[in-house]
């Protein structure tokens, strides 16, 4: 008879802690939102600017110039100086494939929901198939450069017995090493991946500018994006700093800066070719004329 108020009451404060958990949880989605369409737009406003984007590339340039001057003063033993540490094997070795996983998600939804247009869309997704041709085909010519300037060594204990052996197969199936000119593989695909991937999210900018509809997926989209890019510049750094040889690096990176100023430059302002990031997405003002 006497524990009916007893239950009542437990019965309340559990739904006061209910309704305290229900209103916690709508505080941090807003939260999360409120942040998530900040973050996005200043984003969006510092990739989309011209000026900045300018200083960026002087500032890859900077990187790999300068940045092996950082080895005289950081710790060799940092997990970053290996060459088995978990980004250099989970995200270098196979950064083209983020790249292509981020940026082609974003591209996808940015140009269908600009245009509506499934022909619109695959042509702009096509820079993505161009950019893995431009790597397997650089990848190919660094192998064939290492092949020509290359030479096939024995490692002894007095040091290394040159070999007369023609090519690196052979050499290799030896049992030697075989050693030549390097061109920095990582260095050419991380610069590549870094130019090409501020060039397709500076769109967002217009994007936005134009009402375009832009929902949290796709704002989360973007900041992912943004937040590999800044990866892609750390791990650029941590390269030039701890791995290859200074020449290496150099014209590793400079083979990608020339092959984004051929597509991205140049190509693709051309209209027989996938077409530059945001063409034919937005809609141009109509001048107006004057009648007298």
């Amino acid at each position: 008879m006497e524990r009916g108020p007893v239950v009542g009451a437990g019965l309340g404060a559990g739904a006061r802690i209910q309704a305290l958990l229900g209103c916690l949880v709508r505080v941090l989605l807003w939260v999360a939102s409120a942040l998530l369409y900040f973050g996005s737009e200043q984003a969006a406003r510092l990739l989309g600017s011209p000026c900045l984007r300018r200083l960026y590339h002087a500032w890859l340039a900077a990187v790999v110039i300068f940045g092996p001057l950082l080895q005289f003063h950081v710790n060799p033993r940092t997990i970053f100086a290996s060459h088995g540490n978990f980004f250099n094997i989970k995200f270098v070795n196979s950064a083209w494939g983020w790249t292509c996983t981020f940026l082609g998600g974003f591209v996808l939804l940015v140009v269908f929901l600009a245009t509506r247009r499934v022909a619109v869309t695959a042509r702009h997704l096509s820079r993505l198939v161009v950019g893995a041709a431009v790597w397997r085909g650089a990848g190919r010519a660094f192998l064939l450069i290492e092949d020509l300037t290359g030479s096939c060594f024995e490692p002894l204990p007095q040091g290394l017995l040159l070999h007369e052996l023609p090519d690196r197969r052979s050499c290799l199936a030896a049992g030697h090493q075989w050693r030549g000119y390097t061109v920095s593989s990582h260095t050419f695909l991380l610069t590549f991946c870094c130019l090409l991937m501020a060039e397709e999210a500076a769109v967002f900018a217009k994007y936005l500018a134009h009402g375009l509809p832009a929902g949290a997926p796709l704002r989360l989209v973007f900041l992912l994006n943004v937040l590999l890019l800044g990866l892609w510049n750390f791990l650029l750094l941590c390269t030039v700093i701890y791995f290859h040889q200074y020449t290496h690096k150099v014209v590793g990176a400079a083979v990608g800066t020339f092959a984004w100023h051929l597509t991205y430059g140049s190509w693709y302002h051309q209209p027989w070719s996938p077409g530059s990031p945001g063409h034919g997405l937005f809609p141009r003002p109509h001048s107006s004329h004057k009648h007298n």
